[in-house]
């Protein structure tokens, strides 16, 4: 289990949203209030069978007696949400962490474009609700296979800014070009959560963008490309604890400092969920991760040691 995962919730119940869908509310199971958290935010979920898994909180921040996340089923998956969908019932107690937020909605006011593709609908619903709350101006597209798979619709129709909803039997797949049109003047921003097609369609059209235009979270890890040179070792020197690491060629970061035995704070080690990031000292950094804006990339501040690897011979981190 993950040293994260430190609150004991219980699933009060659990509900169909949609095909493949199931929406759980968890509470602590001593019946106290959950810590606060803003929409984007998400938690890790011991689920059962040493399985650890990411979800996005798409209930009301405003109400902390209890907490909700949807699942879907994966067909191609690791099991987790097999174990949800097969195995975890109401009545079942879980582990949790405290909720993270890699994906917040600035506090800028601007106008909102709110983009999701089937599950990446749970943060988008949360970012939503939030918008609708405070009066700020959003549009909301969310596509997914069918109406059918396309969870919390009636919860959207309630809320009342501008919502399209386009599923591919039916009106086609997500007209991306007109949704995003003009969002290259910063006057809006964009955030977009779905299958990594859909991010990897809107991150190209959003190169050039002023920056802090577009966001977006994955669910799934990008696939990253090797170096043309091909991989090198490196050494990690962890100025805090005085420990200096070789990284060779097939091992990460994380993996050589807990071979050192240093314990490093992780969870999804896939470069997705941003428990890892780790300032950098001196060094260039050779990002692999698939959370960091381009700008933090650039700026070489921090960097995801569950996945990244160096530029240079070595990386001084603050380890």
């Amino acid at each position: 289990m993950s040293d994260l995962c430190t609150i004991p919730v219980m699933i009060r119940s659990m509900r169909v949203e949609a095909e493949g869908v199931l929406s759980l509310e968890l509470i602590r199971t001593d019946g106290s209030d959950l810590p606060e958290w803003t929409p984007g935010a998400h938690v890790d979920v011991a689920v059962g069978d040493g399985l650890i898994r990411q979800y996005s909180l798409c209930s009301d921040p405003a109400d902390t007696s209890h907490y909700r996340i949807g699942v879907l089923r994966e067909v191609v998956g690791r099991g987790g949400s097999r174990h949800v969908h097969d195995v975890l019932r109401p009545g079942h107690e879980v582990m949790m962490s405290e909720p993270r937020n890699n994906f917040e909605v600035s506090d800028n006011g601007k106008p909102l474009t709110l983009i999701a593709g089937g599950i990446g609908i749970t943060p988008i619903l949360a970012m939503a609700r939030a918008a609708a709350t405070t009066g700020r101006e959003f549009r909301l597209y969310y596509g997914g296979r069918s109406r059918a798979s396309m969870a919390f619709l009636d919860e959207l129709a309630d809320l009342s800014g501008e919502l399209t909803v386009t599923s591919d039997d039916r009106e086609g797949v997500l007209d991306l070009d007109t949704i995003l049109d003009g969002a290259d003047s910063g006057e809006r921003e964009v955030y977009v959560c779905g299958p990594g097609g859909l991010l990897d369609a809107v991150e190209k059209r959003a190169d050039g963008w002023p920056a802090g235009t577009f966001h977006c979270e994955r669910f799934v890890a990008r696939t990253i490309e090797p170096p043309p040179e091909g991989e090198r070792e490196f050494t990690v020197r962890c100025i805090d604890s005085d420990v200096e690491v070789n990284v060779p060629v097939g091992c990460t970061i994380m993996e050589q400092l807990e071979a050192a035995g240093i314990d490093v704070p992780h969870s999804c080690r896939e470069g997705t969920c941003g428990t890892c990031e780790t300032d950098i000292i001196a060094g260039i950094p050779d990002h692999r991760d698939s959370l960091l804006s381009s700008e933090e990339r650039e700026s070489g501040e921090t960097m995801l040691i569950c996945v990244s690897r160096a530029k240079t011979d070595v990386l001084e981190l603050e380890i």
